[in-house]
């Protein structure tokens, strides 16, 4: 009875959080331009979703952001935990509590705060303001997911290929990335999802003219959300729901190979 109670709860879970999901999805195949009101199955939303040239320019901004800003707040922070690691111990947790203000800092604060700095600064509010936002606001992210592992390396790996000839450079290309893969990939993602989702800063440092998807779907809510927004969503879904799925099979595959091994 215990073992059917649990299941039941599981399944409520997952039922709360996919149940809007389906929804939208449903939504997007629904030949109704208003919500709630079926009246019959459509491709059409998707059809003019390619043809919608502001949905797709956001869709643009929103990739070429993200991944600009991921990539280069994934590089500055593995630049900075390389830096931390050679510090003492009191010094580096004084300057990792300091990173880490800015996850606790409201959205509201930091957007207004860049802002007023760019402003100050004499730039001029647009796609450039917004790449370098979302660089800061990723930055402790990507010092969080690479920390830890950098900090259980041994250095007699790195040392060691010193001793065999190795540079600099090299060493640290064959000996201590690799190791530091997994957490660079997870924090590159982790800054790419950050980024694409983020609404508050981007809305206070992007100016007129620029949009990205979480602003875009903010200007449609005055006059309402077109359907080609539910397809773009669905679209986005089943990326996200693939990729996932690819992952979890390299993975196992990995694990396979690691084992017959």
């Amino acid at each position: 009875m215990m073992r059917l109670w649990k299941k039941a709860y599981v399944a409520l879970i997952f039922l709360f959080l996919y149940a809007p999901i389906g929804v939208l999805i449903a939504q997007s195949f629904n030949a109704s331009r208003y919500r709630g009101h079926w009246t019959g199955f459509t491709l059409q939303w998707y059809g003019e979703l390619f043809q919608n040239e502001g949905i797709l320019e956001a869709l643009q901004n929103t990739i070429t952001i993200g991944l600009s800003s991921a990539a280069v707040a994934t590089l500055l922070g593995l630049v900075t935990c390389l830096a931390l690691r050679g510090m003492g111990r009191r010094r580096r947790s004084v300057l990792m509590g300091v990173a880490n203000i800015p996850l606790l800092n409201a959205d509201i604060v930091t957007g207004i705060s860049l802002m007023l700095l760019f402003l100050g600064l004499g730039l001029r509010l647009g796609y450039g303001t917004i790449l370098m936002a979302h660089i800061v606001f990723n930055l402790p992210y990507v010092i969080l997911c690479l920390m830890p592992q950098m900090l259980s390396l041994d250095r007699n790996c790195y040392d060691a290929a010193r001793d065999l000839g190795a540079t600099p450079l090299m060493a640290f290309r064959r000996v201590v990335l690799p190791e530091l893969r997994p957490s660079l990939l997870a924090g590159f993602m982790l800054a790419f999802t950050m980024s694409a989702d983020d609404f508050i800063i981007t809305h206070f440092t992007k100016g007129a003219g620029i949009d990205t998807l979480p602003t875009e779907i903010y200007a449609e809510l005055k006059l309402g959300i077109h359907p080609e927004m539910y397809a773009l969503s669905t679209l986005v879904f089943v990326f996200v729901l693939v990729f996932a799925f690819l992952l979890f099979w390299n993975r196992k595959r990995m694990q396979i190979g690691q084992s017959a091994r």
